[in-house]
This record gives C-alpha cells, structure tokens and sequence, in this order.
C-alpha cells in the first residue's frame, strides 16, 4: 500500500504540501496541487484515516441510530443529516435498533468502541439511559432527533406534535366529526405522548368529552394499524372519524377498510400522522400532517457538528420544528365532491 512519503517523492514535492492538497488545510498553488493530485491517482493512494485520527483525537465520523429503517419517515432523515455531514467533511455510519433498547447500547457501544466523534440518536422506547448518560460523560456530543430521551440533557431537533396533531383533530372537528378516534403510538415514547396531547386538547376546546373507548394505543408498526383500526370498526357507535398517528398504522389501517367494506370518507373519514407516499391511482389522497424530515436530519446533524468543533458552548437546546397540515379528500365532509377538498 502506497504511503504519504511516496506520493511527495512521486509528485516532487514535501510531505506538508501533499498532507495540505488533501487536507485542505494550507492553500497550494494550483501546479503543485495537480502534481500532487496526478501522483494520488497514479499511486491510487489513500489516506490513513486511522492513524490521522489517532493523532488529532478525532475520526470526522458520526453515527447515527434510528428506530425503524422501514418506516419511510427515517430514510429522508437521514438523508438530510448525510448531505449536511458530507458538505462539512464528515462520515456518517447509519445503523438500527428495530425499537429495542438493548441493542441500541450495543450500537452506542460498538459506536464508541470506533471512536465517532458525535451521535444523532433517535431512541428506542425504555426507562434506563444510563448508556446514553455514560456517552455523554466521556466526552461524545449526542443530539436527539425526532424523540428525546426523557430526563437527560442533550441538544435535541423535535417535531411540534403537540400542534400537529391538534390542527389535525381540530380539521375533523370542523367537518362536523364528533366521535373522533386515535390510533397513537408507543405512549412511552414522547411522541406517541405528546400526538395524543394534541388529540385530547383539540377536542376539549371543542367541549367534546374524551371517550377512552377511542384511545387505541399502537406501537407505530404496521400490524397494530390494521389490528386496532378492525377493533375500531367493529365497535358499536363506531368513530366516524379516525386520526392515524404516523404513516405506517395508517397502511394498516387502510388494509382494515379494505377487508371490512369500509368507505373512506363516505363511511369513515382518514387523518394520518406522516405524509404516505401511494400510488397516484390510490383513492382517496390522505389528509396528512407533513414533517419536514430532511430538515430535522439536516438541522441536528450540523447541531451536532457545531458542537463537535466548539462553535457552541451554551447550555444544550431544543428546536421545534412546525409540522404543516395537508387537507386531502380523505376527510372531505359528506356530500362534497372530492373536489371540494382544500389545503394549507
């Protein structure tokens, strides 16, 4: 394997000035830099990140820990986290817990053991974050992103789903929906917490007492959508309206509909939490709450960064980041044409 010394014989230059072509640390002139660059390629040489990182006590490397990479809400997010690391010249090392706490110390685990210089977690559901308390006691910056974890001290990127799903429940409240059900995630998770929040505050603004019977609690999968949404529709003096609390119960959901003759909205009215990207034959389009996901990734990962470099030494912050409300024909009132449907 080629080394440093080479390319700078090879190119005819010092050490310093191959070191600066590749590092970007020193302006070269652009006839050295194509010297050294023609040597590079020639010798197809790389770096030893490792060894440089054992030098300057950081890897340029982060890591990033989600929940469910199936779910289509996390591939955007962390989309957005990868172009903002990419641009600043970082590397990010994406791995998922499938909900489980344990595995995610594992991951923290296996993350520190190669030396990442920050994490952007998203955690699973659990009690105990001594893992995440040890990270930060050693010196390795996290933000939370989508979810914090309750009681610990980080910078943290979040979704308003307290308004989010509010403004969702008020809508149907406005269409002349009085029994309105929820399918809500993980309540121990803050955002299954903070969607039914808004769910509960929507309708006791409305003077609509809260029936527990229409509380259903989920876990944000798929299966739990199409379980709960058949116990819904079952019921007597079943929901006229169901809010959906993320994009993947909703798929369940639908498949409930389907199987049972169930017409939305004639039957039944659909909100959903997370926009789904359907087929564009699929009827009826989803009134949806929308979250910008490639901003939340792209926000907390250079939160992180900044942080990583010393650009921010004040106390850790949350940033709230503002859903938008989709009006779709799913919950257009009855005996209007689909046309009628409106957005904002």
């Amino acid at each position: 394997m080629p080394t440093i010394i080479e390319v700078a014989e090879r190119a005819k230059v010092s050490i310093a000035t191959v070191s600066n072509v590749i590092r970007g640390t020193r302006r070269v002139s652009p006839k050295l830099e194509e010297r050294v660059r023609q040597a590079i390629r020639e010798l197809d040489y790389y770096p030893n990140e490792i060894a440089r990182s054992l030098k300057v006590k950081q890897t340029r490397m982060l890591g990033m820990i989600i929940p469910d990479i199936t779910n289509p809400f996390f591939p955007e997010i962390i989309r957005g986290a990868e172009d903002s690391a990419f641009e600043r010249g970082y590397f990010l090392v994406t791995a998922n817990t499938d909900e489980q706490i344990g595995r995610e110390r594992r991951i923290i685990s296996a993350l520190r053991s190669y030396r990442v210089d920050g994490i952007l977690l998203a955690s699973a559901p659990g009690k105990d974050w001594s893992h995440i308390r040890n990270t930060l006691h050693a010196g390795i910056s996290i933000v939370c992103l989508d979810r914090a974890a309750s009681g610990i001290k980080t910078d943290a990127v979040l979704l308003d789903n307290v308004r989010g799903g509010r403004e969702c429940v008020r809508h149907l409240i406005q269409t002349g929906h009085r029994r309105i059900a929820i399918i809500t995630g993980s309540l121990e998770l803050q955002t299954g917490r903070e969607r039914l929040r808004g769910y509960e505050e929507a309708l006791k603004e409305a003077d609509i007492e809260i029936d527990r019977s229409m509380v259903l609690e989920g876990d944000f999968r798929e299966e739990s959508g199409y379980r709960l949404g058949k116990d819904l529709l079952r019921k007597r003096g079943r929901p006229t309206a169901i809010f959906v609390c993320n994009g993947v119960m909703t798929l369940g959901v639908l498949k409930a509909l389907e199987e049972m003759g169930v017409s939305c909205p004639g039957d039944i009215a659909l909100a959903t939490f997370d926009d789904l990207v359907l087929d564009r034959s699929f009827h009826p389009h989803l009134t949806a709450v929308v979250q910008p996901s490639y901003e939340i990734g792209s926000r907390a990962a250079n939160i992180l960064m900044d942080r990583i470099e010393g650009k921010l030494t004040s106390e850790p912050s949350v940033v709230r980041i503002v859903p938008t409300l989709v009006i779709r024909e799913s919950t257009k009132p009855r005996g209007q044409s689909a046309n009628g449907a409106g957005s904002k």
